[in-house]
């Protein structure tokens, strides 16, 4: 393993403020309570410490002693095995496989015209955003249906949605007409969280771990 990790004493996150998979970390870490250094890295400029934990240079990265892992996934699903209160994953495999379902199709469905949005010129961010927009509403009864997204509990979905709602919020998209009102009750319930306002840094951290 590489000195970069071995010098490291506390949990490290290298991130980026504006990156959507960052941001799904940091929820995880605030629901967990854990302690951990945030490096902030500018995509375009990577440090060489993170050149040499991760040879892909992506972003995030979690430093945990003499493990490295990239990739939000399986940042998300080691923090939720590793610290196992408050759990974010069912306890069966059927609906944990279901889960892994809905965030691979949030994943694939809807974060990629997100980035359209972020990188495209005015019209095709419009266009993105339109598009998103039309298709939340379309299952906004899924919002009203249970607390959390098709869950009584919080969980890795709402991780997903979460930081996706956020960046629709911050580009000004405002949900109107026919199932608006569970949409916002349900933007409502995650972003007044400890745990969410922690991550885009509304809130002080709170180290949970202390209390156990």
């Amino acid at each position: 393993m590489s000195n970069a990790s071995s010098k490291r004493s506390i949990m490290t996150l290298f991130s980026n403020k504006d990156d959507i998979y960052c941001h799904q970390v940091k929820i995880v870490l605030a629901e967990k309570g854990v302690a951990y250094e945030n490096e902030e890295v500018d995509p375009h400029a990577l440090s060489e410490d993170l050149m040499e934990l991760n040879p892909y240079g992506t972003l995030p990265t979690l430093v945990d002693r003499d493990l490295v892992l990239f990739n939000s996934r399986i940042i998300m699903e080691y923090l939720d095995e590793r610290f196992p209160h408050p759990p974010l994953m069912p306890v069966y495999p059927i609906a944990r496989g279901k889960t892994r379902l809905l965030m691979l199709r949030i994943e694939q469905d809807w974060y990629p015209t997100l980035s359209k949005a972020e990188k495209g010129n005015q019209a095709e961010r419009a266009a993105a955003l339109k598009q998103l927009k039309e298709e939340l509403l379309a299952i906004a009864p899924i919002f009203q249906q249970t607390p959390y997204f098709m869950n009584e509990e919080f969980s890795l979905v709402d991780c997903y949605i979460a930081p996706l709602l956020w960046k629709l919020k911050q580009f000004g998209v405002e949900f109107t007409g026919a199932g608006s009102k569970a949409l916002k009750g349900y933007m409502d319930r995650v972003f007044s969280r400890d745990s969410f306002l922690q991550s885009v840094g509304e809130a002080a951290p709170k180290n949970l771990m202390d209390d156990k």
